[in-house]
């Protein structure tokens, strides 16, 4: 946020700098506390700390001019607001127009239904219980779309977290893991990952396709979090940093040790 935003002090001088920019050497300290609604002593006040800071200089009796220091803070803060205003501005394009996936063909004006599947916020031409808004344009099935006046809340259930315990390559690595019970765990999976390089090999024994191997511990949360139930195989040696940060974000999990028995 802009300092004078955070700061009422900054944002008065900020104002008196600018109304004595321009009206010029005129201006009142009464006119200047008058439009800014401030006592003609708190105007005082402030004019005296500005001149000490070097951003006012005095010019004759009661008239003063903007320095150099104080016009380089005014841009300064012009900059600070303008890049504030922008984020803003981003910000609230971000939740008045939300991006969804379009599962049917779909026409501008049209209202749709909401709902999360695979994690991922569809648009559909069904009008369910749960939320709705209006398409932003037309679109054919598998587009992206952008969705308006949002109304009601998407449902949206956390998944769980299926951890399969890799043994590490001191105990064997993948030569002791028991495939038989990994293939069975491996189906219907959409999210599988890998933790640690015995890991990936059991699951590229099993036939996965393309597990995830870098960045598994975030993926796997947040994958989660949008109501995935994804499986990952770590090995032993990993998994307590794993637990940790499924924990941070109470995701539930469970852990199954596949070793060959």
């Amino acid at each position: 946020m802009a300092e004078i935003l955070r700061n009422k002090n900054l944002a008065t001088k900020f104002q008196i700098l600018a109304e004595i920019a321009n009206s010029g050497l005129h201006i009142q300290q009464s006119d200047i506390a008058r439009r800014l609604e401030v006592t003609p002593q708190a105007i005082s006040d402030y004019i005296g700390q500005l001149v000490k800071d070097g951003m006012l200089s005095l010019e004759g009796h009661s008239r003063y001019r903007v320095t150099n220091e104080g016009v380089n803070w005014i841009i300064k803060s012009l900059k600070e607001l303008k890049d504030y205003t922008d984020y803003t501005a981003e910000a609230i394009t971000n939740i008045s127009i939300s991006a969804a996936l379009a599962d049917s063909s779909l026409t501008k004006g049209q209202k749709v239904g909401l709902e999360m599947k695979d994690g991922i916020l569809v648009a559909t031409d069904r009008i369910g219980p749960g939320a709705s808004g209006i398409a932003g344009w037309d679109v054919q099935a598998g587009g992206d779309i952008g969705i308006r006046d949002i109304d009601g809340i998407v449902e949206l259930k956390a998944g769980k977290v299926t951890i399969l315990k890799i043994p590490n390559i001191q105990r064997g690595g993948s030569q002791e893991v028991d495939f038989k019970q990994l293939k069975i765990f491996l189906k219907e999976k959409s999210f599988v990952g890998a933790i640690g390089i015995e890991a990936l090999v059991a699951l590229k024994k099993a036939n996965a396709a393309m597990p995830y191997f870098f960045g598994v511990k975030e993926a796997g949360a947040e994958s989660a979090q949008h109501g995935i139930s994804p499986l990952v195989a770590c090995v032993e040696d990993e998994i307590s940093g794993l637990i940790k940060r499924l924990e941070e974000v109470h995701i539930i999990y469970e852990i199954i040790d596949i070793r060959k028995v």
